[in-house]
């Protein structure tokens, strides 16, 4: 793919999906207090004290203030394709969240919360996840997290519920603790989308294979099943021998043939098929792809 055509594949994502998961929080979101983490959910707190005060504070505008200097800790790392990604995620995420408003519904209802943290967690994973499919993200609390983690030394995955945590807890002496715990569903929601829309649906399978039978299977593997099979060097630790292991990464829906197979050849071989969610190469997309 060129680079320009790159250019605009990444500046046509951060953009449609900046523009959904606007969508997702000024409809099923903010008008309910649903403060879903990040900085997003830090700026509808902030709005609605400030809205208690008589002031408007726009939720868009304040997500940009924080990210611009949340920004400046990773300015640092000197790739400035990712910079410039993660500037124009910043940017449209927050214009879009100020300039739908005035023509989004609301839609659901404070009876109806448990409508608003699925649909307002499947939208806005949707529309985070395209904008990271891009290699940029749209900052936040992310940052934060990526700090914490490198700090502390503790997984960066439980950095981001802690510090998404210590956001939603702070909601609920604002709004309720209800709609916090809604929001931590949205949350969760969110999350699991983001990776289906930045993996894919198209997961395949990893199977390895340990057996005596190893050139009969890897034979009908090859010529029967049509895929590929590296032989890998593995010795037992406890018999001390040396014993090849056969790998194989195949399709959903050839996993079953697979495993009657090395059924029909050796019942007794030890068969681990685990899923992986991005294969390339020869019988599957090129690395280059989308």
């Amino acid at each position: 793919m060129t680079l320009w055509r790159t250019v605009v594949r990444d500046a046509f994502l951060i953009i449609v999906g900046s523009l959904i998961f606007a969508v997702g929080v000024d409809v099923f979101e903010i008008p309910y207090g649903l403060a879903a983490g990040g900085v997003t959910g830090l700026a509808t707190v902030f709005s609605a004290i400030a809205d208690g005060l008589g002031v408007f504070l726009p939720v868009g505008l304040q997500t940009i203030a924080m990210n611009v200097l949340l920004l400046a800790l990773v300015v640092r790392s000197g790739d400035r394709g990712y910079i410039a990604r993660t500037v124009a995620g910043i940017l449209a995420c927050g214009f879009f969240t100020d300039a739908l408003v005035p023509f989004l519904p609301a839609v659901g209802g404070e009876n109806d919360l448990l409508l608003c943290a699925l649909w307002g967690g499947i939208i806005t994973g949707v529309g985070l996840g395209l904008v990271f499919r891009t290699g940029g993200n749209t900052g936040g609390t992310d940052i934060v997290s990526q700090l914490l983690a490198r700090r502390t030394g503790m997984p960066v995955g439980t950095a981001v519920i802690i510090v998404d945590g210590v956001i939603i807890a702070f909601s609920a002496t604002v709004f309720s603790i209800e709609q916090a715990l809604y929001a931590a569903v949205a949350m969760f929601i969110c999350g699991k989308v983001i990776d289906a829309v930045v993996d894919g649906p198209r997961s395949a399978r990893a199977a390895y294979i340990i057996s005596t039978e190893h050139e009969k299977i890897a034979n009908e593997i090859l010529y029967t099943l049509n895929r590929g099979c590296t032989e890998l060097q593995a010795r037992g630790v406890w018999s001390g021998n040396s014993r090849p292991v056969l790998l194989c990464v195949l399709g959903r829906s050839e996993s079953m043939r697979l495993k009657q197979i090395v059924a029909g050849i050796d019942p007794d071989a030890i068969v681990i098929i685990s899923e992986v969610h991005e294969v390339f190469g020869e019988g599957f997309r090129q690395i280059g792809g989308s």
